[in-house]
């Protein structure tokens, strides 16, 4: 491959708002975004508590803004029930679980290759 042609194929990460790895590592550089998205896949609908119970060392702050980040996104979706005491569940959205896969390989990879280096 001549220099050109690296320069060209490389240019994808030059823009700031188009670069493929750069969406990504927006969306998920949280701590807590990928765990919370593999909770909601293996039990939904969760309520805000049930979610801080599965993951007590979150706290309900950072929950609550991952959740709002999460479904900004269109990967998760809020639905308040209009009763006394009112009642809000969180599911993954179709959006959410075509995610899954993609996730479920790279926690995959990560068991494959073990922990941290020592």
């Amino acid at each position: 491959m001549n220099d050109l042609a690296i320069e060209n194929n490389l240019k994808k990460y030059t823009n700031i708002e188009a670069c493929p790895v750069r969406n990504v590592i927006a969306r998920f550089s949280g701590k807590w975004s990928l765990l919370v998205l593999c909770v909601l896949a293996d039990e939904a609908p969760l309520r805000f508590n049930a979610l801080g119970r599965v993951i007590p060392d979150i706290s309900p702050k950072v929950l609550a803004s991952t959740l709002k980040t999460l479904e900004a996104d269109g990967l998760v979706s809020r639905r308040l029930y209009a009763e006394i005491p009112p009642r809000v569940e969180y599911s993954l959205t179709p959006k959410g679980q075509s995610l899954m896969p993609i996730i479920r390989n790279l926690v995959a990879w990560a068991v494959e290759h073990g922990g941290a280096e020592k």
